[in-house]
């Protein structure tokens, strides 16, 4: 704050008030009202010091002796310590200002300073308080309010779940005053239920829902319920309702306020809502039957619970009944590594894509496929589903077999797991022996009697490795 716009009230008489102290008597009295003092010469230099604390005795804070002002204090500080010290040999009005000392460990020591001149001379003391204590206040506050706003979050993530769970719950459930049994909330399946819309049937009576004959009952049982915290479920007919619901009923507290929680079941309840989701469930399995990748539900032993027509054109089976209970590597897998390396992705990640692999047919076939599969929690295990997709005609198969010889590291690669390691090396083999040959061709200008040469090879050899890469036209060649 500015030195002007502070408000400083002095001893009316400094003279007479305090004509009788002697040096020693204003050291103490400096001492005693500041946590530390220092008396500094024109230069700023430290020439004496007092400490109302040990802890700054522990910092080896005794030897600021003998040094400027600016030494002690943190590079951030220092321009405040410059600007304190011009306030004081200026007569201006002394300003607080916070700096900070450094400590070999922990944190810095944050001191509130004022400086005042000493005499016509150009010696100054600066007044210092401790601010570690608050400091610490101010840290415990902020943590208090990052703990609260942590808790807030948790309750709001909370109070999003279970309102979540109020709109999608296939029950029908309403909030409802227990003070004037008038309707506070209804999800979605009791607005249904009761043939209106939120508008309608918020802020109305609960018996407004009810034949007149059938409210007494659930009357009373809310009534017991309020006095004694429990009521059995009673039969209720609604209105527009051909027979009669099951009502049930809880009582919680919010504040100062008792709500009831009336669930509706029974006849009537959620017809359209179970309607609907049965006729998608059975629209899904027509797609999921229909598809014409292969799809398999297993469950967590890897054995066949269902499949569609398109796995079983795959394993060449006719029925769903004969895969049924059987492992599902007995189709899927190069060899037992590669199933076993896909199942354990699928179960410590929940999915996997695009996993390479092969389908054996009953009868022999194979066929290169890619794997994508899904973990489902089904009660205390998962089941797994597994769709697959052939790719032969998209990717062209890379076998030991192939005519053409793997030109790059990449389709060397795709051939781990096809071919044993045996094959993998011979045709490592042949692929570096090839390009070497090409290399040298290009370089001598397809002079082969030179490259023959260059690669340490006889003409003959060279020959008939041309011969065995297609490499060359030697149809002219005399030898």
């Amino acid at each position: 704050m500015p030195a002007s716009s502070q408000a400083i009230t002095r001893f009316q008489a400094p003279e007479s008030t305090f004509s009788g102290m002697t040096p020693d008597i204003a050291a103490r009295l400096i001492a005693a009202s500041a946590d530390i003092a220092l008396v500094l010469d024109e230069d700023g230099r430290v020439i004496d010091l007092s400490f109302g604390s040990e802890d700054f005795e522990k910092e080896g804070y005794l030897a600021w002796r003998g040094q400027t002002w600016l030494e002690t204090v943190t590079e951030e500080s220092r321009s405040k310590v410059s600007e304190m010290m011009a306030d004081a040999i200026s007569d201006e009005a002394p300003r607080w200002r916070q700096v900070n000392h450094p400590t070999t460990n922990g944190p810095d020591i944050p001191i509130r300073y004022s400086t005042v001149r000493m005499g016509s001379g150009g010696m100054m003391i600066a007044l210092g308080r401790d601010l570690r204590s608050m400091a610490a206040l101010q840290r415990r506050l902020v943590e208090a309010q990052q703990s609260m706003e942590r808790e807030y979050a948790r309750l709001r993530h909370e109070e999003t779940r279970y309102r979540l769970l109020f709109q999608i719950a296939s029950e029908s459930v309403m909030i409802v005053d227990a003070t004037t049994n008038k309707v506070m909330e209804a999800n979605p399946a009791a607005i249904e239920r009761l043939g209106g819309d939120a508008g309608v049937i918020v802020g109305r009576d609960l018996r407004d829902f009810f034949e007149a004959d059938a409210y007494p009952t659930v009357q009373g049982m809310l009534a017991g319920l309020r006095s004694t915290g429990r009521a059995l479920d009673v039969p209720a007919r609604m209105k527009k309702q051909p027979e009669a619901s099951n009502v049930s009923a809880s009582l919680f507290r919010q504040g100062s306020a008792a709500y009831f929680l009336v669930r509706l079941s029974g006849p009537g309840a959620n017809q359209n809502s179970a309607r609907d989701l049965s006729e998608t469930g059975a629209k899904l399995l027509k797609v999921v039957e229909g598809l014409p990748d292969g799809f398999v539900v297993t469950g967590p032993d890897m054995r066949v619970l269902a499949a569609n027509t398109a796995f079983l054109d795959l394993a060449q089976m006719a029925t769903e009944n004969q895969l049924r209970g059987e492992p599902l590597d007995r189709w899927m897998g190069r060899t037992g590594v590669d199933f076993s390396v896909m199942v354990a992705n699928l179960r410590e990640h929940g999915a996997i894509r695009h996993f390479a692999t092969v389908m054996r047919g009953e009868f022999g076939s194979d066929e290169e496929v890619e794997v994508s599969a899904v973990s489902v929690p089904s009660g205390d295990e998962a089941c797994f589903g597994f769709t697959v997709r052939g790719v032969a005609r998209r990717m062209p198969m890379l076998t030991a077999n192939d005519a053409a010889l793997p030109r790059s590291v990449e389709q060397l690669t795709q051939l781990v797991g096809r071919v044993s390691l045996k094959e993998l090396v011979r045709e490592t083999t042949d692929m570096i022996e090839r390009l070497c040959i090409e290399a040298a061709l290009e370089l001598t200008g397809d002079n082969r009697a030179s490259a023959a040469e260059m690669l340490g090879l006889s003409r003959q050899s060279l020959y008939v490795k041309l011969r065995r890469y297609g490499l060359g036209d030697l149809d002219g060649d005399a030898d």
